[in-house]
């Protein structure tokens, strides 16, 4: 998979997220140290990427990026995510359910 990029995101000494682009697992493996390899992951891009000690990942982020957090950067990320406002879509507007109920009734 040529052109995949490496992205890793921790936290600076201010509390801001601090994120890190590689173009290659070497550069990478010049800080972290790699304990396996993914070979489970649902998204089969990811698949056979590295795992590396005190790294959540890989995560998918966009076309071929693989993400890294810090655990402090995964946990407070998936907390945002999960207490956002899920934005719900209504599928049939009321005046097609009294038509729809209307018309099984005659």
């Amino acid at each position: 998979m040529a052109g995949h990029t490496y992205r890793v995101v921790t936290r600076a000494s201010d509390g801001s997220l601090r994120i890190r682009d590689f173009d290659s697992e070497e550069q990478l493996l010049r800080m972290h140290v790699k304990v396996g390899i993914d070979d489970c992951s649902t998204d089969l891009t990811l698949r056979g990427k590295p795992v590396f000690r005190g790294l959540v990942g890989p995560i998918p982020d966009g076309r071929q990026v693989a993400r890294y957090e810090s655990p402090d950067v995964f946990e407070t990320l998936t907390k945002e995510w999960t207490r956002a406002p899920v934005k719900r879509r209504r599928r049939r507007s009321t005046a097609q359910m009294k038509s729809t109920s209307t018309d099984a009734s005659q």
